[in-house]
């Protein structure tokens, strides 16, 4: 099966997947958790070490919906620093290869 780049294959429905890398001001750690998990696109929260304080797994419909989701409500988060995203072009190994 030929699989699209830049997609993966849900239930039979194409998404854009993401990955978003957030950093986060400490105090405000448990709200921004809390508010990502509200936000019907984001599908998984990792709190984590290293480099990022979070990092959010992300389904969309399209690259507009992904973009909006991200602009008007992940980076208006209060506690929010900034974030790095990276989409996901091809799944060579998971449960939505």
């Amino acid at each position: 099966m030929v699989k699209p780049y830049g997609t993966v294959i849900v239930m039979a429905e194409v998404k854009v997947m993401s990955f978003v890398e957030i950093f986060v001001d400490p105090a405000f750690m448990d709200d921004v958790v809390k508010e990502l998990s509200s936000i019907d696109d984001v599908v998984q929260v990792y709190e984590v070490t290293g480099e990022f304080d979070i990092i959010a797994m992300t389904l969309s419909d399209d690259m507009e919906q992904f973009r909006d989701m991200l602009k008007n409500k992940i980076m208006k988060i209060k506690g929010i620093k900034t974030t790095v995203s990276s989409i996901v072009l091809k799944a060579d190994k998971g449960s939505n290869q």
